[in-house]
């Protein structure tokens, strides 16, 4: 697929997830012009001006107009809202794809609204930083990255094929799984963590006293483990609530584990808060 070109790329939501994407395709050399979509002027002229894209407009019909590929990364739970809009204006094989953390209630929001001709193939990369909007994108934000593609029996053959290149072209490792692979995976590794850490603030935060800051005091572990509490909360808002069921149940079993070490310290049990830390350690360790 080495002659695969995109004259016109569409991106809806141009900031660290879509504007990197615009960046590694464009350093590739496998689009033409590209158009970001997006409310915020400032923030469409920053694009323009890092050379993320090459025009833009507030309206997404007048965006996505002749559009080969439109690539959605807004908030979760607007993108079938935004799906429904551009669907209308999308061209005959055109293909419609996406950057969302969560799946299964996009595809099943998404698949029923496609005229004939227009494939969507859902997707998501995993990667990211704490930063926000077009000044944070950068064109090495996927190498060695993996981006989870989720066909189902509708998801054309070709299209997969052409987004699959993307990403590979963009120095991502592309893994295919279901919907609903994907949502459970992505809550244990990703969406639980940040939950954790966004309490984790929120919790030490309340320990402070009257005239008195105790994260005034956080160094490099604290800071390390809760980087990504500094995360957009309109995005994270919107995944914990698409990805609630699965979610919930990693919190359920997180917080098992949190009981046990609690119990082992009230007990004084030394012994099997050794065994539980040497567990996790291994377990961390072998991840490297």
């Amino acid at each position: 697929m080495s002659d695969f070109f995109i004259p016109k790329l569409a991106v809806v939501g141009v900031g660290l997830i879509g504007g990197s994407f615009a960046l590694a395709l464009k350093d590739a050399g496998l689009v033409g012009e590209i158009v970001g979509i997006g409310r915020g002027r400032a923030n469409l002229e920053t694009a323009r001006e890092k050379g993320i894209i090459d025009a833009f407009t507030h309206s997404l019909a007048e965006g996505v107009t002749g559009a080969d590929v439109v690539f959605l990364s807004t908030p979760v739970q607007t993108l079938s809202k935004v799906a429904a809009e551009v669907l209308p204006h999308m061209k005959a094989g055109a293909i419609l794809t996406d950057g969302g953390s969560v799946k299964a209630d996009v595809v099943a929001a998404i698949e029923p609204m496609l005229p004939a001709g227009i494939h969507f193939v859902p997707g998501h990369p995993v990667a990211g930083t704490e930063q926000s909007g077009a000044a944070a994108a950068f064109a090495t934000l996927y190498r060695g990255r993996r981006c989870i593609l989720t066909p189902t029996p509708r998801t054309d053959a070709g299209a997969l094929e052409r987004i699959k290149y993307l990403w590979q072209a963009a120095g991502s490792e592309v893994v295919v799984m279901t919907p609903e692979k994907h949502d459970r995976i992505l809550a244990a590794i990703s969406h639980l963590p940040h939950m954790v850490a966004y309490a984790l603030v929120d919790a030490v935060g309340k320990c402070s006293g009257k005239n008195e800051n105790i994260l005034d005091f956080s160094a490099g572990g604290f800071r390390d483990f809760t980087r990504i509490a500094s995360s957009d909360p309109t995005m994270w808002r919107d995944i914990a609530l698409s990805n609630r069921t699965a979610l919930l149940e990693v919190i359920q079993n997180f917080e098992k584990s949190l009981a046990e070490v609690k119990q082992d310290i009230a007990t004084g049990n030394g012994e099997r808060l050794f065994d539980f830390f040497l567990r996790s350690k291994q377990k961390r360790d072998a991840i490297l």
